[in-house]
């Protein structure tokens, strides 16, 4: 499992897709939370704007991907 830390509270689904490079870009992203391919903490995710917080799991079905969100540390 991959994970990323962030530097603010929280990071937007579609920008953390990207920022995970599972995506080239942010209309790749929202493609893939429309066509139900991601899960937040095990439940599909449609929005793609959801806000996901440290702690919070993502995951991508047609990559087989998942990471863990993580606060950076101080």
């Amino acid at each position: 499992m991959q994970e990323i830390a962030i530097h603010t509270e929280y990071i937007q689904l579609n920008q953390l897709i990207k920022l995970a490079g599972w995506v080239e870009n942010g209309s790749e992203a929202n493609a893939c939370i429309e066509e139900g391919l991601v899960q937040v903490n095990g439940q599909t995710e449609l929005r793609k704007r959801n806000k996901i917080y440290p702690g919070m799991q993502v995951s991508i079905e047609s990559e087989d991907l998942a990471l863990t969100v993580l606060a950076e540390l101080k």
